[in-house]
């Protein structure tokens, strides 16, 4: 089959025929707003999300900063919190800026023992938090926040066009049926 004949076939309901119903345009329109949805609002929402993420792990790069503590508890080995099965929580002592003295618990690298320096952080606030992302970190999970909204929102364009072009389906197999009332007797006689 050549170029031009598969061609042909694509954009059959964009010709006009006899045959051509208006549910035929109406679902060529669906299909051409379906891909120009996906194409452009896809790149869009994932330029703005992962520049609003980028701009995120920034903001906690400015706002946290590291502390050295003393660990109070060992940090067992082998003790998981559920997600991280070589690290667990421990009691860690630490000095603020003002000259305060703090304790907190914060995950630790397992099988420490009581006494050790180790480096923790803490927010604007004073709050133990995770340490920020680094730059090159940070774009990688922009970038992959960006391609999952990108995805819910070409999965979300795509449900909805398909449930669009369900209904037109339906509402063309309802005329079919009607039309086919109308002349299916007429086939059913016998000639003589």
């Amino acid at each position: 089959m050549s170029g031009r004949t598969k061609a042909k076939q694509r954009l059959w309901r964009w010709r006009s025929s006899p045959l051509r119903r208006h549910e035929d345009v109406a679902e060529a329109w669906i299909i051409l707003a379906t891909w120009v949805l996906i194409l452009v609002g896809g790149a869009i929402i994932w330029t703005v999300t992962a520049r609003f993420a980028d701009q995120e792990f920034a903001w906690q790069r400015a706002d946290r900063h590291a502390v050295t503590a003393v660990l109070l508890s060992n940090a067992p080995p082998g003790a998981s919190t559920g997600t991280d099965s070589y690290r667990s929580l421990a009691k860690v002592r630490w000095t603020a800026a003002d000259g305060t003295t703090h304790t907190g618990r914060t995950l630790m690298p397992a099988g420490l023992p009581i006494g050790a320096t180790v480096t923790i952080w803490q927010d604007g606030r004073g709050a133990l938090t995770t340490a920020p992302p680094g730059p090159g970190e940070g774009q990688v999970q922009a970038i992959l926040y960006g391609g999952a909204a990108a995805g819910a929102y070409t999965g979300l364009v795509y449900v909805t066009a398909a449930l669009a072009r369900w209904q037109l389906d339906k509402r063309r197999y309802e005329q079919w049926g009607a039309e086919w009332d109308t002349i299916g007797p007429r086939w059913d006689q016998k000639t003589g």
